[in-house]
C-alpha cells in the first residue's frame, strides 16, 4: 500500500513538473495579423498616425521575457490582484511604507510588474509596444534588496523597479536608441546617472521604446516608432492619441503602471511632450543638473535627462537619486540641491504666476486659470513679444553631426561599425523596408548641412537672446512660474536654458490627456516642484487608462 501511494505521489510529481515545464515553455507572446487594424489607421485625421506597422519586426517578446519563465511560472492571477491595490497608482512612500508592513517585498513588486508587462503586452488588443528589453538580473538584486532592506528607505529609489530610455547606457542590456544600427550596442559602461541610481539602490526593470535616435531622424513620421520596438501606443488611446515624442515608451509605462517610474530624455520637447499626452509628471531640468555622459545623443547644447513619474512627490524623489557632478560632461554643475527637502507647501496662496494670453482661448487652461485665482494665486497676463527660431534645425544638425561620433567612439560597444551619421544612413540604405520605413530625411538633412562650427556660435548666440527675450517676464515681472500647455513652449524654454515642469492638468472631451507646464528661471526645479505639488493637490486630476486597471 506504502509502494502504490508513493508510486502515485511521484507520478503527480513527474506529471507536475511536465505541466510546470510545458507551461514554461509555451509561446505567450504571439505575432497577429495587423492588416484590418493598419488599414482603418489610414483614415486618421492625423497623417503621423497613418502607420505603416505596430508590432516589432525585430523584437521577439518571448526571447526577453525567457529569464523570467521560472519565477512567473509561480506568480499566479491571484497573486497579481491581491496586490493590484497596494500597487497601482501608488507612490514611492506608500510603497516603500507597505513593503515595511510585509504586504509587499521588493521581488513582489518586482514580479507584480513583471506579470503586468507580460500581461498585456502579449494581448493583441491592449499591447502598447512599450518595452524593448528587460535586465536578467532584477530579480536577483531585489532580492538583494530584500535582504539588505534599509530602515529609512520611505523617501528613496531604493529597491523601486525603474524604466530607461533606450538611448541610456546600461552594463546589463543593449542601448539602441532604437536604431538597429545599434542593435547590438552590448556591454557598455552604464551612464553616470545609472550609476547614481544603482549607487541610491534603484532597481533597473528594463529598457523602454522611443521616437527613434531621440526624432531627430525621420521628418513627419510616427511619434513612438522605431525599427527596434514598434510602434508605441498611448494607452489613453490606442492608434487614436499620439504618445508625444521621442520619450514615449517612458511616459506609456508610468501611464500604464507598468513600472514605478521611468527616466526620458529631452532636447526640446521630449520629455513634456509624452508625459502631457499620457497624463504623468515630466520633469526637464535646467542644463547641467545631470549628467549626460553615456546618453546617445542628439545635442551637448540642449540635450538632458529628466524622471517621469505618477505623482510630483516621486519626481522629487528621482531628481535626488540622479543628481551628482559629472567632470566628463562639460555641462555638469556642482548643484547640491535636495528636492525634497523638508516637503512641500501645499499652499498656492501668494504665488505669482504668469499666463499666456494667447493660450486662454483653452477652455481647459483657462478653467484653470480661475482655479488658481481661486486660491489666492496672483495671476500676470502676459503677452509674449514675436521672437526669430530661425536656425533651430541648424543647431541640432550640427551638433549632432559632431557629437554622435564622439558618443559611438566613446561610449558604444566596441563591435559598433556605424561610426557617423553618414555610415547609419548607408548602413539603413542596405535595408530601408525594415531600418528606416519613414525614411531618414533628417539624417539626410544633416549631411546637407554645411554650417560651420564659427557660424553654429552665431546661431547659438542669436537663439538664446531670442529665446530669453521671449520669457523675459520671469524676471522683469518677478514671476515664480510662466505657465503654458504640454510642449507648446519647449523648445523656447530649451533654447534659453530653462527648466519645465509638466503635471496633468485634465482631458480633452476626446478622452486625451492636457496638461500644464511650468516654466522657471535657471536651476529653480525646487520651486517648480512645490508650485506643482500643489496644484497637484489641489486639483488630482489623474486618472489611469480605462483599459488598463
Amino acid at each position: 500500500m506504502k509502494k502504490r501511494v508513493f508510486l502515485i505521489i511521484s507520478i503527480s510529481f513527474i506529471i507536475g513538473c511536465q505541466v510546470k515545464k510545458e507551461k514554461q515553455s509555451t509561446v505567450i507572446f504571439k505575432k497577429y495579423d495587423e492588416t484590418p487594424a493598419l488599414q482603418k489607421q489610414q483614415n486618421h485625421e492625423n497623417k503621423r498616425m497613418q502607420f505603416k506597422l505596430f508590432q516589432s519586426k525585430y523584437l521577439d517578446m518571448n526571447t526577453v521575457f525567457k529569464p523570467f519563465e521560472t519565477d512567473l511560472a509561480y506568480f499566479s492571477e491571484e497573486n497579481y490582484t491581491a496586490l493590484k491595490p497596494f500597487v497601482l497608482e501608488q507612490d514611492i512612500p506608500a510603497l516603500q511604507k507597505n513593503i515595511k508592513k510585509g504586504i509587499l517585498s521588493y521581488e513582489k513588486l518586482t514580479l507584480f510588474y513583471l506579470y503586468r508587462i507580460r500581461k498585456f503586452e502579449s494581448d493583441s488588443a491592449k499591447s502598447l509596444n512599450s518595452i524593448i528589453s528587460l535586465n536578467p538580473n532584477v530579480l536577483k538584486e531585489a532580492r538583494a534588496c530584500d535582504k539588505n532592506k534599509k530602515e529609512n528607505a520611505e523617501y528613496s529609489i531604493y529597491g523601486m523597479p525603474i524604466f530607461l530610455k533606450d538611448n541610456i547606457n546600461t552594463k546589463d542590456m543593449p542601448t539602441t536608441a532604437g536604431a538597429i544600427a545599434l542593435a547590438e550596442n552590448k556591454n557598455t559602461a552604464d551612464a553616470f546617472i545609472v550609476e547614481k541610481l544603482r549607487e541610491k539602490g534603484a532597481l533597473i526593470l528594463g529598457k523602454v521604446n522611443l521616437s527613434e535616435w531621440a526624432y531627430f531622424f525621420c521628418a513627419g513620421c510616427p511619434l513612438g516608432y522605431s525599427a527596434i520596438g514598434g510602434q508605441t501606443l498611448n494607452p489613453y488611446g490606442r492608434g487614436v492619441f499620439e504618445t508625444g515624442g521621442s520619450s514615449a515608451g517612458s511616459a506609456v509605462v508610468v501611464a500604464a503602471n507598468l513600472a514605478v517610474a521611468a527616466v526620458g530624455t529631452e532636447t526640446a520637447g521630449s520629455i513634456t511632450s509624452p508625459s502631457s499626452l499620457n497624463s504623468v509628471v515630466g520633469l526637464k531640468p535646467t542644463i547641467g543638473v545631470f549628467s549626460r555622459t553615456g546618453i546617445v545623443p542628439i545635442s551637448s547644447t540642449l540635450d538632458t535627462p529628466g524622471p517621469m513619474t505618477k505623482n510630483v512627490i516621486d519626481n522629487a524623489i528621482f531628481m535626488n537619486s540622479m543628481s551628482g557632478y559629472d567632470k566628463n560632461d562639460f555641462a555638469s554643475k556642482k548643484i547640491g540641491q535636495d528636492y525634497l527637502q523638508n516637503g512641500f507647501n501645499q499652499k498656492l496662496k501668494g504665488r505669482r504666476l504668469g499666463v499666456l494670453k494667447s493660450l486662454l482661448s483653452d477652455s481647459i487652461y483657462a478653467t484653470t486659470i480661475e482655479k488658481l485665482k481661486k486660491v489666492g494665486v496672483e495671476i500676470v497676463e502676459i503677452t509674449a513679444p514675436e521672437i526669430s527660431f530661425d536656425g533651430f534645425t541648424t543647431l541640432l544638425n550640427i551638433d549632432m553631426k559632431h557629437d554622435l561620433p564622439k558618443y559611438l567612439t566613446e561610449f558604444a560597444a566596441k563591435n559598433i561599425s556605424v561610426k557617423s551619421v553618414k555610415e547609419v544612413v548607408l548602413f539603413n540604405l542596405k535595408d530601408s523596408v525594415l531600418r528606416a520605413p519613414y525614411g531618414q530625411q533628417l539624417f539626410d538633412g544633416i549631411l546637407k548641412d554645411k554650417t560651420t562650427l564659427e557660424e553654429l556660435e552665431v546661431i547659438k548666440k542669436n537663439l538664446s537672446i531670442e529665446s530669453k527675450k521671449y520669457l523675459q517676464a520671469l524676471k522683469v515681472k518677478n514671476l515664480d512660474a510662466i505657465l503654458s500647455i504640454n510642449n507648446y513652449h519647449s523648445g523656447i524654454a530649451a533654447v534659453a536654458k530653462h527648466p519645465t515642469l509638466t503635471v496633468p492638468m485634465g482631458y480633452k472631451s476626446s478622452g486625451e490627456p492636457i496638461s500644464l507646464t511650468f516654466i522657471g528661471i535657471p536651476f529653480s526645479e525646487r520651486k517648480l516642484l512645490e508650485i506643482g505639488y500643489a496644484f497637484e493637490q489641489l486639483t488630482k486630476v489623474r486618472e489611469m487608462p480605462k483599459n488598463y486597471q
